[in-house]
């Protein structure tokens, strides 16, 4: 295997892992349940978490160039980094995956564990909707390891 395309697994495994962290353990409740709402709220409490987001995915880089020597040009780092926040930030304000199912023929399976009107059934992490935007996320993570190695 290549230097480089080693170089590039462990850039994208610690992109996955610390979005993982972040979407799933360093998140605050008001964050998750703000973050899609209009206006300003919505917006800002969508920033502070991607913010957070693209600080520990720093971090996380941070900790392959310290322990295994990896190195990075910073201006790629900088626009790998961009990349993951900017459509982290497009996808956690929700419409945009909706309408993206909706145009391409997901909506039905974006609405699966969504649920029903009028019952008071349980919502689980396991939607539709949430598989959608997870792979929203690691599909773009992917674009960003590519572009900082």
């Amino acid at each position: 295997m290549s230097d480089r395309l080693a170089e590039f697994a462990a850039v994208y495994v610690t992109l996955y892992t610390t979005h993982m962290i972040v979407d799933h353990w360093i998140q605050t409740d008001h964050q998750a349940c703000t973050k899609i709402q209009p206006g300003w709220a919505g917006r800002l409490a969508n920033t502070t978490h991607v913010l957070t987001h693209v600080v520990l995915a720093f971090a996380g880089l941070m900790v392959l160039v310290w322990q295994l020597g990896a190195v990075f040009a910073p201006a790629d780092v900088a626009i790998g980094l961009a990349v993951t926040g900017v459509t982290h930030w497009i996808a956690d304000r929700r419409w945009p995956i909706q309408w993206l199912a909706a145009k391409t023929g997901r909506g039905r399976f974006a609405a699966l564990g969504v649920p029903r009107p009028g019952h008071d059934d349980n919502p689980s992490i396991g939607t539709g909707a949430y598989v959608l935007d997870q792979t929203w996320h690691l599909a773009w993570l992917f674009v960003s390891a590519l572009i900082i190695v």
